[in-house]
């Protein structure tokens, strides 16, 4: 952390070693993560924090309540600066470290259940911010496994087309086969 100089008798003040280990923390937990959700949490109270903390644990995403300055220095020191543009008033980080549609589900449900935590966006795996509206569109799409699957029944349905397109004349013709030899058999059985 820079020194910071105080307006109030223009003598320049250190942060306390706790704040520079705080924004170390956060650096760490900014890097680790597949995904960051702000989420502001004003009007909540301890024991709806609790209750959110756990929802969001079984969901398996840390949430955690910081001061701004310090998450932008955070921010700054991860490399990731878009974060400061979905800051805004008292606000709650939530960090998904697996898969971010997960992070965003469990999040967006806590939301809706609670009815007190307000999204204010998302960065996904360092790139541009996510408007809480993209947020929820990510939060209703379908779990990783379930993705994967419909992308190779997609790309198997065009094989299994193509093999019955190839594999017709020869069903056609071994029908014809059959229907002719069943006739052979019909006529030397009358004679």
């Amino acid at each position: 952390m820079a020194l910071a100089e105080n307006p109030g008798n223009r003598r320049n003040i250190l942060p306390t070693q706790a704040k520079v280990d705080r924004v170390t923390e956060l650096k760490e937990k900014l890097e680790n993560s597949s995904i960051v959700i702000a989420a502001g949490f004003s009007g909540m109270g301890s024991n709806q924090m609790v209750d959110l903390r756990r929802r969001m644990r079984d969901g398996g995403v840390e949430f955690v309540v910081i001061k701004n300055n310090l998450l932008n220095l955070a921010a700054d020191a991860a490399d990731i600066p878009q974060l400061k543009d979905i800051i805004t008033g008292q606000t709650g980080i939530a960090f998904g470290y697996e898969d971010p549609v997960m992070a965003a589900k469990t999040v967006n449900a806590a939301a809706v259940a609670g009815g007190i935590l307000r999204i204010n966006g998302a960065v996904v795996d360092r790139g541009i911010p996510m408007a809480a509206s993209e947020v929820s569109r990510l939060a209703a799409l379908p779990p990783r496994p379930v993705l994967v699957a419909q992308l190779l029944g997609n790309m198997q349905s065009p094989l299994y087309g193509l093999l019955s397109v190839l594999s017709g004349p020869l069903r056609s013709l071994a029908y014809l086969l059959q229907a002719r030899s069943d006739q052979l058999q019909q006529t030397e059985s009358v004679a």
